[in-house]
C-alpha cells in the first residue's frame, strides 16, 4: 500500500485535470441545475459506498451525534458548494483559464489563511511568495480594470474548505456523504423548481445524455477516494508538487482543445503566480530539510 500511495494521489490529480472535459458535455444545461445534480448524485454514490462497508453508517451516525463535527461538515458542504458551482459555471462559459489559475493560486491562499485561522508562522520566503502573487493580482486589476473574481472565489473557497477539513475527524466517504446530505434537500428543491419553470434538463438532454447526471456523482467521489487513500502514505512535499498537474492539464485543455485566448494579462498574472509558487516550494523544501536535521540524533 505504501508504494501505491503516490500513484493514487497522481490518479486523483489527473482525474481532476480532465474533469473540465466532463463538465463541457453538460454545458447546455444550466450550471445551477448541474451543481444540484452533482450534489444529489454524490450523496447517492457515497451512500452506496458506505452501505457496502463493514461499519455501514456508523461514522455518519457519529458525525451527526457530535454537534461540532456536524457543524464543521455542514459548513464545509456550503463552501464546497460555492466552489463546485463557480467552477462548473466557469468551465461551461469559457473561463477555464481562470479556473486553472485558481488552483495555482490555492497554495498561496491556503498559507495566508493558515496565518489568519491557525496562527501559523510564515518564513520570509513564504511572505515573499504571498507578496509576489498579490503584486500579480494588483497588476491584473489595473490592466483588466476588474478583479479576477472567478479565480479568487474558486481558489479561496477551496482554501477555506481545506481549513475546515483540517478540523474534521471523519474519513473521506463519511464527510462527503454528510456534506452532500446536508445540501441535498436544497439541491432537490432547486431541481424540481427549475424543471417546473422549464429551465432544467428536460428538453436539453436526450437519450444516453441523461446518464451524465448520475455519472457526475461518480467523477466527484472516486478521485476523493483515491486522494484519501493515497495521502495516508504520500509525503506532503510530493503531494504538493503533484498537485500542479491538475491546473496545468486544465490550462492546456483550455487553450489547445477549447480555444480560449491566453492574453498578455493572463501571461503577466500567471508569471507572478508561478514565481510565487516556486518561492513557496523552495520555502517548503527548506522547512522539510531543517525539520529532518532537527529530528536526526547527533552522533
Amino acid at each position: 500500500m505504501r508504494g501505491r500511495g503516490p500513484l493514487y494521489v497522481l490518479i486523483c490529480y489527473m482525474a481532476w485535470g480532465l474533469l473540465p472535459v466532463f463538465w463541457k458535455l453538460l454545458e447546455r444545461v444550466d450550471s445551477l441545475y448541474v451543481l444540484s445534480a452533482r450534489i444529489v448524485w454524490s450523496m447517492v454514490f457515497t451512500g452506496a459506498i458506505l452501505l457496502f462497508r463493514r461499519d455501514r453508517f456508523a461514522g455518519v451516525r457519529a458525525a451527526f451525534r457530535d454537534r461540532r463535527e456536524w457543524g464543521l461538515l455542514a459548513a464545509a458542504g456550503c463552501v464546497i458548494c460555492v466552489n463546485w458551482g463557480v467552477y462548473i459555471w466557469a468551465v461551461s462559459n469559457g473561463h477555464m483559464i481562470d479556473s486553472s489559475l485558481a488552483y495555482y493560486m490555492n497554495p498561496i491562499l491556503a498559507i495566508l489563511l493558515g496565518t489568519l485561522l491557525f496562527r501559523e508562522k510564515l518564513s520570509g520566503l513564504q511572505w515573499l511568495a504571498v507578496a509576489v502573487t498579490f503584486t500579480g493580482l494588483v497588476i491584473t486589476v489595473i490592466r483588466y480594470r476588474q478583479i479576477p473574481w472567478i479565480a479568487l472565489v474558486i481558489g479561496g473557497s477551496f482554501a477555506v474548505y481545506g481549513a475546515l477539513k483540517k478540523r474534521v475527524r471523519s474519513d473521506a466517504a463519511v464527510s462527503t456523504f454528510v456534506e452532500t446530505l446536508t445540501l441535498a434537500p436544497f439541491a432537490l428543491a432547486l431541481i424540481f423548481w427549475m424543471e417546473a419553470r422549464g429551465a432544467g434538463a428536460v428538453g436539453v438532454l436526450t437519450g444516453g445524455q441523461w446518464l451524465l447526471l448520475p455519472v457526475s456523482g461518480v467523477v466527484t467521489t472516486v478521485p476523493l477516494m483515491f486522494f484519501a487513500a493515497g495521502m495516508k502514505t504520500t509525503p506532503m512535499t510530493l503531494s504538493g508538487i503533484l498537485m500542479y498537474i491538475n491546473p496545468t492539464m486544465q490550462l492546456l485543455l483550455s487553450v489547445a482543445l477549447y480555444g480560449e485566448t491566453f492574453t498578455m494579462t493572463h501571461a503577466i498574472l500567471f508569471g507572478f503566480v508561478w514565481t510565487g509558487l516556486v518561492l513557496y516550494l523552495i520555502a517548503g523544501a527548506r522547512q522539510g530539510r531543517k525539520q529532518k536535521e532537527e529530528e536526526t540524533p547527533c552522533a
